[in-house]
């Protein structure tokens, strides 16, 4: 049983929806990535232990994961049978997934956060702010059309006796 030493740096990388833990110099086998065999390819980092632990956006932003692709594969065949009783209904089916094996070969980044300003440089940089405007006054709201009124009604016309 091998023991991890403390000083190991590994990542947790997502790939084709699926998670994968991985160190330098592992291969993995994922859901197929149309890239050629020896593509290199980069991974997405979801966390990173070394020295430190990274899990934040800011830091995983530093953080590379890079792969080599092996080559292509077919997993292992399974059936898949489906049976009604009473009826006389089987049906097998099988499948194979499309894989490809990856070999991870640079993990970098994972630096720790930046140095924090010294206190002159944040006083400095307070001083250059503008002092706060006024808000911009506010625009009187536009008049509405005036409601129409009804029709008058119009007078009955007159018979004319002739």
């Amino acid at each position: 049983m091998a023991t991890a030493t403390k000083n190991e740096t590994y990542a947790v990388v997502e790939v084709g929806g699926n998670q994968h833990r991985v160190s330098e110099g592992d291969f993995i086998l994922v859901d197929r990535i149309a890239d050629k065999e020896g593509a290199k390819i980069a991974l997405k980092p979801l966390m990173l232990r070394g020295k430190d632990v990274v899990l934040d956006a800011k830091g995983l932003e530093k953080v590379k994961v890079e792969a080599t692709i092996l080559g292509h594969e077919r997993g292992e065949k399974i059936r898949v049978f489906k049976f009604k009783p009473k009826r006389g209904y089987k049906r097998t089916q099988g499948h194979r997934q499309e894989l490809t094996r990856l070999e991870v070969t640079k993990i970098t980044g994972g630096t720790s956060a930046p140095a924090k300003k010294p206190a002159a440089e944040k006083s400095a940089a307070a001083e250059k702010k503008p002092a706060a405007s006024k808000p911009a006054a506010k625009k009187p709201a536009a008049a509405k059309p005036a409601a129409k009124k009804p029709a008058a009604a119009k007078p009955a016309a007159k018979k004319s006796e002739e």
